[in-house]
């Protein structure tokens, strides 16, 4: 087969034919002052494919500051919220409030909360 032939030179413009046509419709709306539509679109087009971007590294922004990992006041279980919020502990249920970048008890209004400390006992031998 000629690569010089006619069918070879209309296969090349066909891949042509996209670009000549956008081309031409961008100058016509350019030419008779609707050239901010075209403006538009582009900006639209960017907005698009840079608010995905800016959005995902906002978010990481917020859950940087955010997002807590500490121990279970009760239990020791180490887990992970979100700043500001109430959680259960996923280990023993306590019901916790996440401030300040620590889980706190949450008890009721007047609830005093005691730690116990573990006492060995010794046996005295009678002899």
């Amino acid at each position: 087969m000629n690569p010089n032939s006619y069918r070879g030179w209309q296969f090349n413009l066909a891949g042509i034919r996209f670009w000549l046509v956008l081309f031409a419709v961008i100058w016509l709306l350019g030419s008779i002052g609707l050239g901010w539509i075209v403006k538009s679109v582009f900006i639209l087009l960017g907005l698009l494919i840079l608010a995905p971007i800016i959005g995902f590294w906002g978010f990481r922004w917020w859950l940087k500051r955010n997002l807590v990992v500490d121990q279970c006041p009760v239990c020791s279980y180490e887990s992970a919220g979100i700043n500001g919020t109430q959680m259960r502990c996923p280990s023993c249920g306590e019901p916790l409030q996440i401030e300040k970048g620590q889980f706190q008890r949450i008890t009721p209004p007047g609830t005093v909360d005691v730690q116990a400390i573990d006492v060995s006992v010794k046996q005295i031998e009678e002899g």
